[in-house]
């Protein structure tokens, strides 16, 4: 990258409700000796392009030990953008109004580390805004893998109470009966890492925009929504700790 690409302000946005139905508190759940939120917050600032490191959040609690791990938390997100409902798109757009209304803050790119998938690779992060800085005509940047279902073979259940395709494919009657190598070629959002500029949101009103830049990503995704996967993402964080990282399974990535 060139230095005029270095000197640009990218900021890592951290959003960290209080409240959680699946596992109460999850944000400040401690894995392998840490608060779940720590991860994001070491991976942002362990970044080469990350300038400034913020959580965004309603609850003090998470603000002190977001505060502790060395993240900015300058504001507390309002009540309203913290339910259960809450947008992606007003979370960013109350925090990159305030930042700009209140210090002056303006940044070139947003990057946004969600705190239930602290199993991540730094330099993947680096390789994800490198793309992004690379590419001034795309709005945001998703990553994206290769799901192991495809969506061609999946149903939904009509009015009539019968079975109907989700998805059909131009000339093919049945593509549920097809070979998945004969389907077209489909990618998963997956929730790594997204990079967004702050027009999208503040002008475009839009969390994902109209160019979107795909960055693909092998590495196994581990998300905390139910305690059930909390033994995987310890042994995966232990993984990283030790310089180790659990292999993608290609077999089941390539499932039918």
């Amino acid at each position: 990258m060139s230095e005029t690409s270095q000197r640009k302000e990218i900021l890592a946005l951290i959003p960290a409700r209080g409240g959680s139905k699946s596992i109460p508190r999850k944000n400040l759940l401690l894995l392998v000796g840490k608060s779940l939120i720590a991860y994001s917050i070491e991976q942002a600032l362990a970044s080469r392009w990350v300038t400034r490191t913020i959580v965004s959040t309603d609850d003090e609690e998470i603000a002190e030990v977001a505060r502790q791990y060395g993240a900015e938390v300058p504001f507390m997100r309002p009540a309203e953008y913290a339910q259960d409902l809450s947008l992606d798109l007003e979370v960013f757009r109350h925090a990159l109004s305030w930042l700009r209304d209140q210090e002056g803050y303006t940044c070139e790119l947003v990057v946004h580390l969600r705190p239930t998938g602290p199993v991540r690779r730094v330099t993947v992060i680096d390789e994800a805004i490198e793309l992004m800085l690379a590419h001034p005509e795309a709005d945001t940047l998703r990553s994206v893998s290769i799901p192991v279902h495809t969506p061609y073979k999946m149903w939904r259940i009509g009015e009539n109470g019968y079975l109907e395709s989700l998805l059909q494919v131009p000339g093919v009657s049945e593509p549920y009966c097809m070979p998945r190598q004969s389907l077209p070629e489909v990618y998963w959002q997956n929730g790594y890492v997204d990079i967004i500029r702050p027009a999208t949101v503040l002008e475009q009103g839009l969390m994902a925009g109209k160019v979107i830049l795909p960055f693909i990503t092998t590495d196994p995704i581990l998300e905390i929504d139910y305690r059930d996967s909390l033994p995987k993402v310890e042994e995966a964080l232990l993984k990283l700790r030790r310089g180790e990282w659990p292999e993608v399974n290609e077999e089941k990535r390539h499932a039918a």
